[in-house]
């Protein structure tokens, strides 16, 4: 049964935050990788953080975490609670007053982060984090699964920044972009700071 709460939960195993898409009208290819990282942590030990959502990529990985067995810590707003899209398998769903508070929970919570394909949401989230490390607010690694190419022009506009000096080039090392769901795991496993 899901505990809705405004309290942290306790943490056992390390936590990766997933952003990811909410939309259920994408291509089978993300869905299945959305279950195969689901997979892929249950496999690491590691707790699923993420949006709380029952729709889209979120209630595909949230599912495949449930069925596996893994554990489940779902952030979202009372707004969308209110609206039916909070997941009820989850282990844990902790109740937040705004999105902004909702993201900064998920960030306190997170030992890593890995950005499925998603929308405005789940860009502006995935941007948001790589600029906090960038800023020295945190350390922790972050993986863009680049599933089917789709995070290909963003990353092209990285390298445009990079090219006209408005990104340092050393910034290349905050994120790790794979299409592969288990070299995404491996590289959390083995992420040195």
């Amino acid at each position: 049964m899901t505990a809705f709460s405004t309290h942290k939960y306790e943490r056992s195993n390390p936590s990766v935050c997933v952003f990811c898409a909410s939309s259920d009208h994408v291509a089978e290819i993300y869905t299945r990788t959305a279950r195969s990282l689901a997979s892929a942590m249950v496999s690491q030990g590691l707790t699923l953080v993420y949006g709380g959502g029952n729709n889209g990529l979120m209630g595909e990985l949230s599912a495949e975490m449930y069925r596996n067995n893994g554990r489940i810590v779902g952030v979202i707003t009372q707004e969308l609670k209110n609206l039916g899209y909070a997941y009820e398998g989850a282990d844990e769903m902790i109740v937040t007053r705004s999105m902004r508070e909702r993201k900064s929970v998920m960030e306190d919570l997170a030992d890593a982060f890995i950005s499925l394909p998603g929308g405005f949401g789940t860009l502006e989230e995935l941007l948001e984090i790589i600029t906090f490390k960038q800023l020295g607010l945190h350390k922790k690694p972050i993986v863009i699964l680049n599933v089917n190419g789709f995070f290909n022009n963003l990353l092209r506009q990285f390298e445009t920044g990079y090219k006209e000096n408005f990104i340092d080039t050393d910034c290349r090392d905050i994120y790790f972009i794979t299409e592969n769901v288990e070299e995404g795991i491996d590289y959390i496993g083995n992420y040195i700071d």
